[in-house]
């Protein structure tokens, strides 16, 4: 298995930090754009897409800051990769944006960054700030 590739991107958006952080923090928050459904127990969550279902582990957070999560395919593999929605406040303008860290296979980078968009665009919507 080859290694999988880190990314970044960030996304601009006009919501208050305290706000967006509900939204990537919580089950009912990212079930409102990031799967059709999100469970959670303890530091495990279900993530949950037409007939498919995912399980991921927190692997931290802070409050208004952040989340990290492992999905668990790569957690029982023992692989170190992971997803990261950070929330960031630019100290001059007060711009808020989002940065995602993610990792992928090489050859997949570019449909893992649609994935995303698409993802943070219905984000977004759901703030009203598309």
């Amino acid at each position: 298995m080859e290694d999988k590739v880190k990314f970044e991107m960030e996304f601009p958006i006009h919501a208050s930090p305290q706000l967006l952080y509900q939204y990537i923090s919580t089950p009912s928050g990212l079930s409102e754009w990031f799967a059709d459904n999100v469970n959670s127990r303890g530091e495990l969550f279900t993530f949950i897409w037409d007939d498919s279902e995912e399980r991921a582990k927190l692997l931290s957070k802070k409050s208004g800051e952040r989340i990290k999560f492992r999905w668990m395919a790569d957690e029982e593999e023992g692989d170190n990769y992971y997803f990261e929605i950070r929330i960031q406040v630019d100290e001059i303008t007060k711009d808020v944006s989002i940065i995602v860290t993610d990792f992928t296979e090489e050859d997949e980078i570019e449909e893992a960054k649609m994935l995303w968009d698409n993802q943070i665009s219905d984000l977004k919507q759901v703030l009203g700030s598309a």
